[in-house]
């Protein structure tokens, strides 16, 4: 399990490069606006394809953190034992059924935007979509790998 959390710090970290780059880039596609009234449709398309990377990539990473949503005012007094099972039925039934169901709902999605090369609709906009949407089984594997590693977690603590 190791392993997967290593996988899911690389990936956080390359999130938040990007996410770098997307402020950067946000702060450029302002200035170009109002200040010189020019601006870009492939520079927003770009703001939004980044954005996306910066949410779906970080998925994984709250999720191994506990930084996802979780009534936390409840947990926070629970014992460990309390909490390893919260979070284990929690996985098992929420977020392993749900990514799957994401994989299995999107994956024609995806497919069909690749055999398509899909591009944006808009005249200037970016050609590759279809990178975008294929994330997003990419980030549900991720999920179900780091949803699998805190399932080992939560039966060890549970062991004690």
């Amino acid at each position: 399990m190791k392993r997967i959390d290593t996988l899911i710090e690389y990936t956080a970290r390359f999130s938040a490069f990007i996410l770098i780059s997307l402020t950067l880039l946000v702060v450029y596609d302002a200035m170009s606006r109002y200040l010189f009234h020019s601006g870009s449709i492939a520079l927003q398309e770009l703001e939004w394809h980044l954005f996306d990377f910066v949410i779906l990539l970080g998925i994984s990473y709250a999720l191994k953190e506990g930084a996802h949503v979780r009534v936390d005012v409840f947990y926070a007094n629970y014992s460990p034992k309390k909490k390893a099972i919260v979070d284990l039925v929690s996985q098992l039934f929420f977020i392993l059924p749900f990514s799957f169901l994401i994989i299995y709902m999107g994956y024609d999605f995806v497919l069909q935007s690749f055999i398509q090369l899909e591009g944006s609709s808009n005249p200037g906009g970016l050609p590759y979509r279809f990178i975008v949407k294929g994330l997003m089984l990419i980030s549900f594997v991720l999920l179900i790998l780091q949803s699998t590693s805190q399932i080992t977690k939560s039966i060890k603590a549970l062991k004690k």
